[in-house]
């Protein structure tokens, strides 16, 4: 994922913009970085990894390098941004949250074009480098913003920092979030709006797909009007989101209790007992517990002293220990009774299948897994949610192939709550993974919970039905 903040103002902005880039936290683990634009000093840049720290622990030592009353900041699950270009457009700093589904045959085209690529890493070109490149073959920001737009496979929401204000561009479809806001003494586009309260913002609006809009310290421009067909990931609500943040008026906590307190409403499970998996599990479990009618324990905690951010690495045993070490079980809550757990969703379930042994070894007589979605039944290639290279690495998609001989077969079946298809997977991942019972929420009661029409979401990963 990723998460973008920009702002304009008529005094100094570092301030702001560091706190403001920091509130986007939760989104990306990878690389951060900032930028501004001060006439005398030009653009100052800096980028830092935050795989194993805290963004502002790693960028606080240097704020006073930075100048002016403009700015961009990025917490990246990707790349190293922010780019800084001196093109045709102008002079320029890029942020982007992207996903380059067709970067390969974009790298070719170019290339063949005579064009070159200078931000390399182990993993190749960088796909923020990408966006400036299609940029740059605008005769104007607006031009080159609809380039990528048409060009790019996956999703761009993009801020340009230039010399004389912030653009910002919401993805064509919608898929992630922008969020224009205004302060006494400015603008600001941030991806959260948890950004805003603490900072004296005011939430003006979000973004439409592929809106371009122009911020400067006295106001704002319309550069490109927002088509009306929209996709935005329904995992901002299920899983990305910060608690007290809105996308499309739409509050990721009050999202997660009303799912929960549906799926208690329509489960007659016999248990003592509720718990969320921490973090994004724990909105749904509050909501269960007032729909089911019963309390809610919390009987699993987060150890955040050591563990606060959810680095997840690339080795397969690493990841697996770093989960087990963040989440602590309660013997005290959790012996002999019978327990509901729920978490946002099952990806590979080693996780899931560990913390459940743990759970029976401490003494708990039943464990019955709640889920806040449907199964994953195909990789993300909008948002990059599901970071992993083969479909084979979902549990879904293992299973199915050991059924069917052919791990794409029958994929609408499977994805059809309740069909005989649905069951038997459903089943078959109960038992691997040891739980008393497992029942996964239905598409539609999550549609419902978000609100918003099913036309307007990205299902993607349930059902393979969005736009490429």
């Amino acid at each position: 994922m990723g998460g973008l903040f920009g702002v304009v103002s008529k005094r100094p902005c570092i301030n702001t913009l560091f706190y403001g880039t920091d509130y986007n936290s939760h989104l990306g683990t990878k690389r951060a970085g900032l930028a501004t634009y001060n006439d005398g000093k030009g653009f100052v840049r800096s980028i830092h990894n935050i795989e194993n720290s805290y963004f502002r622990n790693k960028f606080e030592d240097e704020l006073s390098d930075f100048e002016g009353n403009s700015g961009v900041g990025v917490i990246s699950d990707t790349d190293a941004q922010p780019i800084v270009a001196y093109s045709h457009l102008g002079k320029y700093a890029l942020v982007t949250v992207a996903r380059i589904f067709n970067i390969d045959q974009l790298e070719k085209e170019l290339i063949n074009e005579g064009d070159h690529f200078t931000e390399m890493s182990s993993k190749g070109i960088n796909p923020t480098e990408m966006i400036a490149k299609l940029l740059n073959k605008g005769q104007t920001f607006s031009e080159g913003i609809k380039i990528v737009q048409q060009r790019v496979k996956g999703s761009c929401t993009m801020l340009i920092l230039t010399e004389n204000g912030i653009i910002g561009a919401r993805d064509l479809w919608g898929r992630t979030p922008l969020i224009l806001a205004k302060s006494e003494d400015g603008y600001a586009f941030t991806s959260e709006t948890c950004a805003l309260p603490n900072l004296d913002f005011n939430h003006v609006r979000d973004l439409g797909p592929g809106e371009v809009v122009k911020i400067t310290a006295d106001g704002t421009e319309q550069l490109l009007a927002p088509q009306k067909e929209m996709q935005i990931c329904s995992f901002l609500w299920i899983y990305y989101g910060f608690p007290t943040s809105d996308y499309e008026g739409i509050n990721v906590e009050k999202m997660r209790f009303d799912n929960g307190c549906m799926h208690g409403k329509h489960n007659n499970v016999d248990a003592d007992c509720v718990c969320g998996i921490p973090d994004s599990g724990t909105g749904h479990a509050l909501g269960y517990s007032v729909g089911r009618g019963i309390p809610y324990r919390r009987a699993i905690t987060k150890y955040t002293p050591t563990w606060p951010r959810s680095f997840t690495p690339s080795e397969q045993e690493r990841r697996r220990l770093i989960a087990k070490m963040k989440l602590i079980p309660n013997r005290a809550m959790l012996k002999d009774k019978k327990f509901v757990f729920c978490d946002d969703s099952i990806v590979r379930g080693t996780q899931l299948r560990d913390n459940v042994k743990v759970l029976f070894d401490l003494g708990v007589k039943e464990a019955h897994a709640r889920i806040s979605c449907p199964p994953l039944l195909y990789l993300c290639p909008f948002v990059g949610f599901t970071s992993e290279r083969t479909p084979m690495e979902l549990i879904t998609r293992r299973i199915i192939k050991e059924l069917e001989g052919d791990d794409a077969k029958n994929l609408k079946a499977y994805a059809t709550t309740g069909s005989p298809e649905y069951n038997k997977l459903v089943d078959i991942i109960r038992e691997r993974l040891g739980l008393t019972s497992l029942e996964f929420n239905s598409l539609e009661n999550l549609v419902k919970a978000i609100g918003l029409p099913k036309c307007k979401l990205c299902t993607h990963c349930f059902d393979g039905s969005s736009h490429f």
